[in-house]
């Protein structure tokens, strides 16, 4: 397939239409035997073009385009086919001499280009089909950000949500049909009345402001930011797993006793391209876990409900292994046994016998034990003393 060159073209387009392409695209709708895009894209083309056109399915789906391998294909997409399109859903399932690329203008690229904005300090999100919460963690006076959304009442669950974490001082530019000939900019803040006549396709750049709670950006955030019922690992005691931990960008994460899912959520928050997976046993906590996660802006948080070691197998293997429950020689033998050359694990124990587990572990394997003892201030009749808490004891080592 390489040596006679690629069948599909991808193709981005804006609102302007083929009016906007460079040459080599131009070529390729010419010469096109099939036409595949959403019916906007394909109502850019003018009927000059005769390839037949064939529209996305809904929902989504590759396998119309994938039936037409062997032809001349082009596949329209909305700007930069590879910033939050399609694109690499279809690269994903061929090979690299089977396609070539000619992306257009993104909208985040066309927004910060009318509000003279350096797209390097935004953040830049498509939430087309993504929960709001994901910006969570962005919500700080100052920061500013690109959103791709889905229409007008997109935008107003986006007002809403501001104005509930007290944002709402927050502004809106709202950007209709960027680059075309019925582009239109509006400039609300999100308390405001928004319009009721916003049409597809829709960005907004958002300049946020308030005096809402600030998400912290280092570990050990503090425990109000979680649903629990007890069943946390506190946040000195996070904070220390943590770093420990290590969290590194591209890793995977076992949180083995998940309970609110705090430790996993953690990781998750300290890069955008780490994954974690949380085990939990009991199915009301494994809910709370999923909902903590969702609720700060890290909904990649895959919750397992089941009993370790047994919900352990046939699971993508991971870099690092947290054990905040369940803690047992069997677990810890089959971790030892199967987990690839490398992996990192770090296990906390309250009672004397989980200490003493670990004791036993580090004698066998090595790595660091830590005895962590805490105490604070407490009222004591009319004046303050230290309420001590029960030690921890930390075993960190490489399996």
């Amino acid at each position: 397939m390489a040596e006679a060159g690629p069948w599909l073209t991808i193709i981005g387009i804006g609102e302007d239409g083929p009016a906007g392409l460079g040459e080599a695209s131009r070529i390729a709708l010419a010469q096109a035997e099939v036409l595949l895009g959403a019916p906007r894209h394909l109502a850019l083309v003018p009927e000059g073009v005769a390839a037949r056109r064939i529209a996305w399915p809904v929902p989504f789906a590759i396998d119309p385009l994938l039936a037409e391998r062997g032809r001349r294909v082009v596949m329209l997409a909305s700007g930069d086919p590879f910033w939050f399109g399609a694109g690499r859903l279809v690269a994903d399932r061929l090979t690299p001499g089977e396609w070539t690329a000619h992306p257009a203008p993104s909208s985040f690229a066309l927004a910060a280009a009318r509000l003279g904005w350096a797209i390097e300090h935004c953040r830049c999100l498509g939430l087309h089909a993504a929960p709001l919460d994901r910006l969570r963690p962005l919500l700080a006076p100052g920061v500013c950000a690109i959103l791709l959304l889905r229409d007008g009442a997109a935008v107003a669950a986006l007002a809403d949500y501001l104005g509930g974490r007290g944002f709402a001082a927050s502004t809106l530019h709202i950007f209709e049909a960027l680059g075309g000939p019925a582009e239109r900019i509006r400039r609300v803040t999100a308390n405001a009345t928004l319009p009721d006549d916003i049409r597809h396709p829709v960005a907004v750049a958002l300049e946020v402001a308030g005096d809402g709670d600030t998400l912290p950006c280092v570990a050990g955030i503090d425990d109000g930011w979680f649903e629990h019922d007890g069943q946390i690992s506190k946040r000195p005691m996070r904070a220390l797993a943590l770093s420990a931990l290590a969290p590194r960008p591209g890793e995977h994460l076992w949180d083995i006793g998940a309970g609110s899912g705090a430790i996993g959520i953690e990781w998750l928050l300290a890069h955008p391209h780490t994954q974690a997976t949380g085990f939990e046993r009991d199915p009301v906590r494994a809910a709370r876990a999923a909902d903590n996660a969702r609720r700060l802006g890290v909904d990649r948080l895959a919750i397992v409900t089941g009993t370790a070691p047994d919900c352990l197998f046939d699971r993508p293997p991971p870099d690092a292994i947290f054990i905040g429950g369940g803690l047992s020689t069997p677990l810890l033998t089959l971790l030892a046994a199967t987990m690839p050359a490398g992996t990192r694990i770090v296990a906390h124990a309250v009672t004397l016998e989980s200490e003493a587990l670990l004791a036993e572990w580090h004698q066998r394997r090595g790595g660091t034990l830590l005895r962590i003892e805490l105490a604070d201030a407490r009222p004591l009749g009319s004046r303050r003393g230290w309420r001590a808490g029960y030690p921890v004891v930390q075993w960190s080592a490489v399996l």
